[in-house]
């Protein structure tokens, strides 16, 4: 094997943070802990309402996994309106992006389930629903999150006129 690069490993996480001090490590430590915990809490939430739709519409084997992928396209939708409502209309608090935007959102989403369902039907003979299920979310959560920014856009511009 190679020999580790000393440089690398004395490279600082953030250039304005040394963290030889103790007062900017304690700084640096006490800033992470809220945005950790939000994030946390929120992606408990978004998971449990996953895991909450796909027990109100559970995917037959071999079929196309129709709950992931309105989970994904609504999530990705909502990933849309939300960031233009944060960044254009709302000055929000700096917890809600973590919270709402990675948390709840990032937990409701699902693109491992994703590539877990269509591991499964490849596997189980359904190659083409697969590759179907492969291109169909992957467009439909594109489309979802450019046209929830584009509509919530066109919805804040008609309001300030």
């Amino acid at each position: 094997m190679g020999e580790a690069r000393s440089d690398v490993i004395n490279e600082p996480t953030d250039p304005d943070v040394d963290l030889r001090v103790p007062a900017q490590r304690r700084e640096l430590r006490r800033g992470q802990w809220p945005v950790v915990a939000a994030v946390a809490v929120g992606g408990a939430i978004g998971a449990c309402a996953r895991y909450g739709a796909a027990l109100l519409w559970p995917t037959a084997p071999g079929a196309f996994p129709w709950t992931t992928f309105w989970v994904n396209v609504v999530g990705c939708a909502v990933i849309g309106v939300f960031m233009v409502i944060i960044t254009d209309v709302w000055a929000a608090h700096r917890l809600v992006r973590p919270f709402f935007g990675t948390g709840v959102l990032g937990g409701f989403t699902t693109f491992s389930t994703y590539a877990v369902d269509i591991q499964r039907l490849v596997d189980g003979g359904h190659a083409p629903l697969g590759l179907l299920c492969l291109a169909a979310t992957m467009l439909a959560a594109l489309a979802a999150v450019w046209s929830g920014a584009n509509l919530t856009r066109r919805v804040v511009e008609w309001r300030q006129s």
